[in-house]
């Protein structure tokens, strides 16, 4: 699998979590849970492990920050 198609996937796994977190702690609702059938139900947990496994793959993100050339480095002189 190509790279940036993994990376979007984890970012929108990730984006999703901070979603719903933000949904619990302003409003006391869990949309996952709510959608999925509670926080127990068996979709409602994959989910959860998906976007927990998602933000670990974009922990690898801050070493890859280092690697990536800058733009004013390939400026034209």
């Amino acid at each position: 699998m190509d790279n940036r198609i993994l990376n979007w996937i984890m970012l929108t796994l990730v984006l999703i979590g901070a979603l719903n977190w933000g949904l619990v702690g302003f409003f006391q609702y869990d949309l996952i849970a709510g959608i999925f059938g509670g926080v127990s139900a068996i979709v409602s947990r994959i989910l959860y492990a998906a976007v927990g496994l998602a933000g670990l793959y974009c922990l690898t993100m801050y070493a890859r920050f280092d690697r990536v050339p800058h733009r004013e480095h390939h400026a034209v002189r």
